[in-house]
């Protein structure tokens, strides 16, 4: 299993938009961190940033951490793409025919980032059944 530092995940980010930008040859997983980057216009700033690989990205600065966030749409979409947990394809689909596939991605990655970091407190394996519970509420509004 591959389990890249901070410093590793920001450079694959950096160094896929370097290449996407001067229209070089990217990898599969490549093309896939591209198009999140493209819908992130906000982010693409840090990206051309040689500093932004130590930057701290700090919440009580109110500082979204933008390589978290894209690794995060990255895990999501691989949820997705493979139905794990199951359930989770047919409730993405659900919500993205209700407010589109970016914007239901937003959705999972709040009920993510809830879910682990429960896990993380009550040390115990992420509850899955929770996850999709918070996705499938959204569904029903």
């Amino acid at each position: 299993m591959f389990n890249p530092s901070r410093e590793q995940v920001r450079q694959f980010f950096t160094d896929a938009w370097a290449r996407h930008k001067s229209g070089g040859v990217l990898t599969p997983l490549e093309t896939i961190a591209a198009r999140i980057m493209e819908q992130h216009p906000e982010y693409q700033a840090d990206l051309e940033d040689p500093q932004a690989e130590h930057r701290d990205y700090s919440v009580e600065e109110g500082k979204t951490n933008p390589f978290l966030h894209m690794s995060m749409h990255m895990a999501i979409q691989e949820q997705v793409s493979i139905d794990h947990p199951p359930g989770i394809r047919a409730a993405h689909e659900k919500l993205s025919a209700r407010i589109g596939p970016h914007e239901t991605e937003h959705v999972i990655m709040e009920a993510l980032g809830q879910v682990i970091w429960e896990a993380q407190r009550l040390g115990a394996p992420p509850d899955n059944d929770k996850y999709l519970d918070l996705i499938l509420r959204h569904t029903t509004r």
